[in-house]
């Protein structure tokens, strides 16, 4: 049955995944107060934005103090507790709200010094601050248009150019002339597209695992059907993707790279576990023989971040390779026009896009995850369970496992995260249209129906 050694994984780890789901990870469970964090050496603002995001309170902090160091551990404790172990010697006063977000104050004087105001999770009304790289645009024009002549106009440098796309990077002076150019742009009628260049949030890390579970599904490949139609190109638009062995190896295509300095292979890469997960879905999807092949398309640059104008690039470059399902791991919670404009011209050739929902506790919408047409896939931490740290908004159409084992040497690790989940949608996509030929339609209807998100 199809994720049956899946289901066994997830009960073999949902010990381990309160622990170890990654380092700097915070669970505030809203619903009863009770709160589960690993937080080694992280900030007290990032640390407060954390708890602004998943609790929706409206928090104010004294000046001076972003950058004291949090180092603490512990598992369901209540609020009040949490807040101690998590601030240390800060004080704090909690201010409950009858209508409207309850406020949050931390100091180290005096509570009327904390004035400092924290972003608030969108969930109070309030969206926190965009994540965009500074003083730059994306704009994407029609054919013919001289982006050249167009950036002079605007004062602005051309800092990146896909000219098959018609997608370039402009880079302005100040924030005040990116600002004046935006407002000229959207009126432009040779512009198709234009937004501010957004970071996506940083991949997850592979934990190490002491006692993994028995070997993964073998494949095996079919040679006989290399360009049959119904086994698609899933091309996984992530990190680098190294060696699973050559047994798996068969199935991974030659990487497409869009950045120039790719991201580093230290230790499993999250790419890699993703290709993994994909391939032990498409395993079990399709009984252990299967033609789908496997694109990796590296959009992570050295310091593993990765921006908007990358994903688009990366999602082109992929469909431009023959994939017809696409893999997308990774979210922000900026939705980029620019972006929309890519997909919907990739989702108008029959590509299907699976995307995961975010790895916070949240209805607020993920991007690309949240744009129209795209399927967007949260986590399991057991059989009808969803995981504590995974998005649930409206937007999110399937639930899946979200952990898998992966290994690397002598060692073994474990991914957890809507991306797992995602990865494993993509497979089991793949895989079931290797073996019926099913429409994607037909695919999606029935994977939404074996796969529903749990209610909250």
């Amino acid at each position: 049955m199809i994720f049956r050694k899946i289901q066994i994984l997830l009960a073999a780890v949902f010990l381990f995944s309160l622990a170890s789901r990654a380092s700097d990870s915070l669970v505030w469970n809203t619903a009863n107060d009770v709160v589960t964090a690993d937080v080694r050496g992280k900030a007290l603002w990032p640390l407060l934005e954390d708890i602004a995001h998943q609790t929706g309170w409206h928090i104010f902090v004294e000046p001076g103090l972003d950058q004291r160091k949090i180092d603490v551990k512990f598992t369901a404790l209540q609020r009040g507790e949490a807040l101690k172990k998590l601030l240390g010697d800060l004080n704090f006063a909690f201010v409950p709200q009858a209508t409207g977000p309850d406020f949050l104050y931390v100091f180290a004087t005096t509570m009327r010094n904390a004035t400092r105001p924290v972003g608030a999770d969108s969930n109070s009304g309030k969206k926190a601050p965009a994540k965009r790289v500074a003083n730059e645009l994306l704009v994407k024009v029609k054919p013919g248009t001289d982006i050249d002549a167009l950036a002079k106009s605007l004062g602005a440098k051309v800092v990146g150019r896909d000219d098959a796309l018609g997608l370039y990077r402009l880079q302005f002076n100040d924030e005040a002339a990116m600002e004046a150019a935006l407002a000229q742009l959207k009126n432009n009628p040779s512009v198709e597209a234009v937004d501010y260049n957004y970071y996506f949030d940083a991949p997850l890390k592979p934990q190490p695992l002491a006692n993994p579970p028995a070997n993964q599904t073998k494949l095996t490949l079919d040679s006989t059907q290399p360009n049959d139609p119904c086994h698609p190109i899933v091309a996984v638009i992530d990190t680098q993707v190294q060696s699973l062995g050559s047994d798996l190896d068969k199935f991974v295509m030659k990487p497409v790279y869009v950045v120039d300095n790719p991201s580093p292979q230290v230790g499993v890469t999250h790419g890699t576990a993703m290709v993994s997960a994909a391939l032990d879905a498409i395993g079990q999807s399709s009984g252990g023989t299967s033609a789908v092949k496997i694109l990796p398309v590296v959009v992570y640059d050295g310091g593993e971040q990765t921006t908007s104008w990358y994903v688009a690039r990366g999602v082109q470059a992929a469909v431009n390779n023959g994939a017809t399902v696409l893999n997308l791991s990774l979210g922000g919670s900026s939705d980029s026009a620019v972006l929309d404009d890519i997909i919907q011209q990739a989702l108008k050739k029959g590509v299907v896009i699976f995307a995961a929902a975010g790895n916070q506790p949240v209805t607020t919408p993920t991007y690309p995850a949240a744009i129209p047409g795209v399927i967007a896939v949260t986590a399991l931490i057991a059989p009808g369970q969803l995981a504590p740290y995974a998005n649930y908004g409206s937007f999110v159409s399937m639930a899946l496992p979200g952990a898998n084992v992966v290994r690397e040497g002598n060692q073994t690790y474990v991914m957890q995260g809507t991306s797992t989940a995602t990865a494993y949608a993509s497979g089991v996509a793949a895989g079931t249209r290797g073996v019926n030929c099913d429409t994607w339609p037909q695919i999606q209807n029935a994977m939404q129906q074996k796969f529903p998100v749990p209610k909250k």
